[in-house]
């Protein structure tokens, strides 16, 4: 009688036998280069967005601290936190309780904030998955996943078209989070449940003219 074991080792002998050579050349001719104007990209990367349910708020850089208070005042975070490389400037029309993160404050300390400003490293706009690579401006990974609310800063001019676009402007060697709206799954009963893993609210403020 065959054993699970033996089957398995079976099945892999027999994948292997299949395999190519290692000499064989492995095609890597990835569709790169593609670029669309500004208007088409910020269309597509919305419309990706929204499909996630995350909110878009497009607006001029000199509007972004008036645009982030007032996202920050409809979600009724009166206590948020933000990373230490991020720019002052952004949170100057905010009235609320502004707190910087430290290496620190353990995860389960976070869970205090109502939600937390970043920034973004690089973005694409066809699959709308948003890319924080742990620069100063964006912080560590707990920081924006332990909040129920993340607000995300995007300029227009890091969002790329495609993946492989976008996965060219970043750095190998530094910690990457994709973040492709708001925490969810559907694991249960096929039912969507939102805040799971990570923020149930992802608000994206794009900066057209950065």
């Amino acid at each position: 009688m065959t054993t699970a074991r033996e089957t398995v080792l079976g099945r892999i002998r027999d994948a292997l036998a299949l395999a190519p050579a290692e000499d064989t050349p492995v095609p890597r001719a990835y569709r790169t280069g593609r670029t669309f104007p500004d208007e088409e990209r910020l269309a597509l990367f919305t419309d990706r967005l929204v499909d996630y349910k995350a909110q878009v708020h497009p607006c001029t850089a000199d509007r972004t601290a008036q645009v982030l208070a007032e996202v920050l005042r409809q979600q009724g975070a009166t206590r948020i936190g933000v990373p230490q490389g991020l720019d002052p400037a952004w949170l100057t029309a905010y009235d609320g309780e502004v707190r910087q993160d430290s290496e620190d404050i353990p995860a389960p300390g976070l869970d205090v904030l109502d939600g937390v400003v970043t920034a973004s490293a690089v973005s694409c706009a066809e699959t709308g998955t948003i890319f924080l690579d742990g620069s100063p401006d964006q912080g560590r990974r707990a920081l924006s996943l332990v909040p129920d609310l993340h607000v995300c800063v995007v300029d227009l001019s890091t969002v790329e078209v495609g993946v492989p676009e976008a996965v060219a402007r970043l750095v190998p060697e530094r910690p990457t989070t994709l973040i492709s709206g708001p925490s969810a799954t559907s694991d249960i009963e096929l039912e969507r449940v939102e805040g799971v893993h990570g923020p149930r609210t992802l608000a994206v403020v794009i900066r057209t003219d950065a």
